[in-house]
């Protein structure tokens, strides 16, 4: 079993002309001056946006929930306020860093668990415990860094760590929009893309938004949803919903 550390957080004079035909010279060495200025900084900001330093950090999402996202009102109607308490939230950093801390390469998940059913915009879902699992191969700055970066994601859904956890973590986002997820043996995703047995009642929407901003995010189904860690008072298996989120996000 793979190891899994844990840490409880509660000059001179010039010579004078006169003339209308010095003065647009003048003004045409001033624009000619202003013209080879504005290529230079295009030339010096080509290659940044080229290697994607126009953005401060991006990567892939994967969202599982305990209740369907993506469903009809009467499917939510009935899981609204009995399930859906429970998500797992999961960033890879493929480019970028957070507070100046380079965080390429590096994953962080965020473990949820609420009162009421995540998304329901007519109770105090954000109103959650958490854990979070940062990347076992991350340094000290790091591992900071990617606390930082999750709680600057999910905001007030993750007002409340109650542990934090460092395990090896395992991101996977295939072509087909499939992807896996685990971290050591505390939390484990994997889904598949949505086809023709997703559709039951014909008025299926995604019903709960993603719960952290994306780029773009489809939905899917759940194969594994799975939480094992201490933390939340309760671990949990969800699979076989539709219930996740796979896209992308930048920052």
């Amino acid at each position: 079993m793979k190891s899994v550390e844990m840490q409880r957080v509660n000059g001179g004079p010039g010579r004078r002309v006169s003339g209308s035909g010095n003065s647009h010279r003048t003004g045409s060495v001033m624009q000619r001056g202003v013209k080879a200025a504005l290529l230079v900084a295009a030339g010096l900001l080509l290659p940044a946006v080229a290697s994607g330093a126009g953005v401060g950090i991006s990567g892939a999402y994967v969202e599982a929930r305990t209740a369907d996202v993506y469903t009809g009102p009467c499917f939510a109607n009935s899981e609204v306020g009995l399930v859906g308490n429970e998500a797992i939230m999961a960033w890879r950093v493929d480019s970028g860093g957070w507070d100046g801390v380079d965080l390429e390469g590096l994953s962080v998940l965020a473990v949820v668990r609420s009162e009421a059913t995540l998304g329901d915009p007519y109770a105090d879902s954000d109103a959650a415990e958490s854990v979070l699992i940062v990347d076992a191969n991350a340094d000290s700055s790091q591992r900071r860094a990617l606390e930082g970066f999750a709680r600057g994601m999910a905001g007030e859904l993750l007002a409340e760590v109650a542990l934090v956890q460092a395990a090896e973590v395992d991101f996977d986002v295939l072509a087909n929009g499939a992807a896996s997820v685990t971290a050591g043996g505390l939390a484990a995703l994997r889904t598949r893309p949505l086809d023709h047995r997703d559709h039951l009642c014909g008025n299926e929407t995604v019903f709960y938004p993603p719960l952290a901003p994306t780029d773009a995010a489809a939905p899917g189904v759940a194969l594994e949803h799975t939480w094992r860690g201490e933390g939340l008072g309760a671990t949990w298996k969800s699979p076989g919903k539709r219930s996740t989120f796979v896209g992308r996000f930048s920052r």
